[in-house]
């Protein structure tokens, strides 16, 4: 009577060509993560610059920074104005890396910026270059200002 079932060398060959693909998989993936993150980061950027809309309308300048870490400055000054703002979204890699704040002297004019990951994204080309109120714009640092 012949038995019925796979080898070990079957099994362990199945396996391998399983691990191997799931590593290429996952590889291909983090491009893809990459981009989700950038796009993020674009977003929290423009819901931040929403933010500092509501707290001009209300003060007649953008905020003004208040010592140490300008986007945790930025953060505890608009949660605290009264305009709604519960919280300030954070890089999605913090503390690692952090978005920046930079308004002019007068308050009427501000820079958000963001360093992205994948220097080809194309937002770096339709953003400002250069340094604006300390703040560094050149690429791969994705900026909007007003």
């Amino acid at each position: 009577m012949k038995k019925q079932g796979f080898t070990l060398i079957e099994i362990l060959i199945v396996v391998a060509i399983i691990g191997l693909l799931a590593s290429i998989v996952l590889v291909g993936l983090g491009a893809f993560r990459t981009r989700g993150r950038d796009a993020r980061r674009i977003a929290d950027l423009r819901e931040t610059q929403n933010a500092l809309e509501l707290y001009y309308t209300k003060n007649q300048r953008y905020s003004a920074l208040a010592g140490g870490d300008t986007w945790a400055s930025l953060t505890n000054s608009l949660v605290n104005a009264g305009i709604g703002v519960s919280s300030v979204s954070n890089d999605p890699l913090y503390p690692a890396k952090t978005y920046r704040y930079g308004v002019a002297s007068d308050g009427q004019n501000y820079v958000l910026a963001a360093a992205l990951e994948d220097s080809g994204n194309p937002a770096l080309k339709d953003d400002p270059d250069g340094s604006l109120y300390s703040i560094d714009c050149a690429d791969p640092t994705y900026c909007v200002q007003f």
